[in-house]
């Protein structure tokens, strides 16, 4: 054949057969020469010589993926298969006597089958939060001399299960809202995250149902679906209503849906909307009283008191007493702090009979609110 005559020679004179061509074992793992004999005389003998080709590794494996689960469920019971694959290696021998494995401390295992096929099957949960992809890396090694090896790489994306619920930033929010605000006013904010991906990701919010005071909490605050802004429904007076209290509830748009709740409190700031009002003495009489000191009083005698209290809180109730004006300057004093009247010196024969004084209670807000009370004393014989 024409591949015997390009591969091998043979000398016509000494019969030696010399290989001139490239032989391949893969390809023809044995020859068969008929070689023919003449002598001087004319005759001929006939014998045939039959070579066989001794393999030598040359041939890496090869690895031949059938089929892959792509993407993978990150929810994927232990055992589910993710890859089928063959090795194929065309020495012989030892030479053709393949080994595989893939990395260590990974989620999955190779499994030989019965018609040497390599499973590759999940071994661990898997959580796509934490690795969303694996780059899982095949090697096939032969028993030959020098061995061979190849190597493959199977890329898994794992697809999303709704496994987590949307997470607040905080487990309570605590926001201040000042009083007499306009209805609608933002008050703050709450924030929910979700680390699953698409739809299962996705969070809205809402009020869980509640009442304040006995009406629905809805009819104080609002909170916008998508961003997790709170709004106010009506406007606050902190005399009526210090804080109060609502729960809202984020959810994702998984299938089944997951949710998480925080409870959030709204604290109403006073404001300085509130003047003292003067208990004593009585403002709205038609008959005011006349408060009377013996003409005999000294220095410091106690003539009456100023009782003024304030609506408002912390330093927007705290009240101080001024005299704004007198009769007579000299003879009483008013102290800034408990409004108590008194002599600033002693009553004479020479000081009017009767005496106006007008008292202003300040509180110490800002801007300051302020009261006046009248006071009237007459000086009598005693």
């Amino acid at each position: 054949p024409a591949e015997v005559l390009r591969s091998f020679r043979l000398n016509n004179h000494t019969g030696e057969i010399t290989l001139v061509g490239k032989i391949d074992y893969e390809i023809n793992s044995k020859y068969q020469l008929s070689i023919k004999a003449t002598d001087g005389g004319g005759l001929s003998a006939y014998c045939k010589v039959l070579v066989e080709i001794e393999d030598e590794n040359d041939n890496a494996p090869e690895i031949i993926v059938s089929s892959i689960t792509n993407p993978l469920p990150e929810n994927s019971p232990p055992e589910t298969l993710v890859a089928l694959f063959g090795i194929r290696d065309q020495d012989s021998g030892d030479n053709s006597r393949t080994t595989c494995n893939t990395e260590k401390n990974l989620p999955f295992i190779l499994k030989l089958t019965e018609n040497n096929y390599y499973q590759l099957v999940t071994q661990q949960p898997l959580d796509r939060e934490e690795t969303p992809q694996y780059n899982i890396t095949i090697t096939a090694t032969d028993q030959g001399s020098p061995r061979l090896t190849s190597v493959t790489v199977i890329s898994i994306l794992l697809s999303d299960v709704n496994d987590n619920p949307p997470m607040f930033e905080r487990g309570f929010y605590d926001l201040h809202l000042r009083e007499n605000n306009i209805p609608g006013l933002l008050i703050g904010s709450v924030h929910a995250a979700d680390v699953d991906t698409e739809e299962n990701g996705k969070v809205t919010y809402s009020l869980l149902f509640g009442k304040i005071r006995e009406e629905p909490a809805s009819s104080y605050i609002s909170i916008n679906s998508e961003t997790g802004n709170l709004y106010a429904i009506r406007s606050m007076d902190y005399e009526d209503i210090q804080d109060f209290q609502v729960m809202v509830r984020a959810i994702d748009k998984g299938s089944p849906p997951l949710s998480s709740e925080t409870m959030v409190r709204v604290l109403i700031t006073d404001e300085n909307d509130n003047v003292p009002i003067i208990l004593c003495p009585l403002q709205n009489s038609t008959s005011p009283s006349n408060d009377l000191v013996p003409r005999g009083a000294e220095t410091g005698y106690l003539v009456t008191k100023v009782v003024a209290v304030d609506r408002d809180s912390g330093q927007n109730s705290w009240l101080s007493y001024q005299l704004l004006k007198a009769t007579d300057p000299s003879l009483f004093a008013v102290g800034t702090q408990n409004g108590e009247v008194k002599t600033m010196r002693p009553v004479n024969i020479r000081d009017s009979f009767k005496h106006t004084l007008i008292v202003v209670v300040r509180d110490n807000g800002h801007p300051p609110q302020s009261a006046s009370a009248t006071l009237r004393i007459l000086l009598v014989d005693g």
